[in-house]
C-alpha cells in the first residue's frame, strides 16, 4: 500500500460524510435547534438571575449569552461526535465500514478517516451557528473566528474520538441511545459550558472538581479563549492528552483480536 492508497481512502471517507451531511438537511437542522434554543431561550431567563464577573478571556462584563456562546459551540461537536459513533455502530453491522474494516489498510486509519470526516462536520456547524449568533450581536473579534479554528478541530477530535471509543462498547444500535444518555447530558451540564467554575465552587465543591476535571470543560475553555485570540495552554494539553487516550482505547477496541467487542463474547 502507498500513499496514493492512503489518500483515497481518506477522501472516499470525508467525501461520502460530507455527502451524507449535505442530503441529510434534517440532521443539519437538527444540530442547530439545540444550540438556538439554549441561546435564545434559556439565556433570555439566566440573564437576570446568573451575574458574571470579569475573568479571563473577557475584559469586561458579559451578558450570559456572550458566555455560553463557546459552551454551545462545544454542544454541537458533542451531539456530532456521538451521532457520528452511532452511524459507526449501523456502518460496522451492515454499512460501509463493514467492508473497510477487512481492507488492507490500517485500522488506526480509517477510524481517524472516519473520524476526520466527522470532525469537518461539526466545525462546518459550528461556524453556521456562530454566523446566526453574530447576527444576534454576539460577536467575537474577527481574528477570533480564524483563531478558533484549530480549537474546534482538535476539540471535534477529542470528542469523536470518545464516541468512537463508546462505539467500540456497542454491538447493537438499541443499546445506543441508553449509553448516550449516560454521557452526553453528565459531561455537558457537569461542565463549564453554562457556568463558570467559580460559580460551581460556590454551590458545590464536589461539583467544582468533577467540571475542572472534565475533558469537555477543557475543550470548551480552548474554544472560549481561541474565540477571543488567545492560547488557554492547560487546555490545550489535556484536550491534546485526552484526545491520544480516546483514540488509543478505541483502536484497541476496534481490534478483532484485542477488542471489548470480543472480550464481550457478543452480548450487546
Amino acid at each position: 500500500m502507498n500513499i496514493v492508497h492512503y489518500w483515497r481512502a481518506l477522501w472516499g471517507i470525508v467525501w461520502r460524510e460530507l455527502f451524507r451531511f449535505v442530503t441529510q438537511r434534517e440532521r443539519f437542522v437538527s444540530a442547530l435547534v439545540r444550540p438556538l434554543v439554549w441561546l435564545f431561550v434559556f439565556a433570555a431567563g439566566f440573564r437576570a438571575a446568573l451575574g458574571l464577573a470579569i475573568t479571563p478571556p473577557y475584559e469586561t462584563y458579559i451578558l450570559y449569552e456572550v458566555y455560553i456562546t463557546p459552551g454551545l459551540c462545544g454542544m454541537i461537536q458533542l451531539f456530532n461526535g456521538m451521532q457520528s459513533s452511532l452511524s459507526m455502530v449501523y456502518d460496522r453491522e451492515m454499512g460501509s465500514m463493514r467492508v473497510l474494516m477487512v481492507c488492507p489498510l490500517p485500522r488506526w486509519f480509517l477510524l481517524f478517516s472516519k473520524l476526520l470526516a466527522g470532525v469537518g462536520v461539526s466545525v462546518l456547524q459550528v461556524y453556521v451557528f456562530l454566523v446566526i449568533a453574530w447576527f444576534y450581536d454576539i460577536k467575537a473579534p474577527w481574528l477570533g473566528y480564524a483563531w478558533v479554528l484549530p480549537a474546534l478541530l482538535l476539540s471535534g477530535l477529542m470528542l469523536g474520538a470518545l464516541g468512537l471509543l463508546l462505539s467500540s462498547f456497542i454491538k447493537q444500535l438499541e443499546n445506543f441511545a441508553g449509553v448516550m444518555n449516560f454521557v452526553i447530558f453528565p459531561m455537558f451540564f457537569m461542565s463549564t459550558a453554562l457556568y463558570p467554575l467559580w460559580k460551581m465552587k460556590e454551590s458545590s465543591a464536589f461539583l467544582y472538581d468533577l467540571a475542572q476535571y472534565n475533558p469537555f470543560s477543557q475543550a470548551v475553555e480552548l474554544i472560549r479563549f481561541a474565540l477571543y485570540g488567545q492560547l488557554n495552554q492547560h487546555a490545550l494539553f489535556y484536550t491534546l492528552a485526552a484526545f491520544i487516550v480516546f483514540m488509543a482505547a478505541a483502536i484497541i477496541g476496534y481490534n478483532p483480536s484485542k477488542g471489548m467487542m470480543v472480550k464481550k463474547g457478543g452480548s450487546g
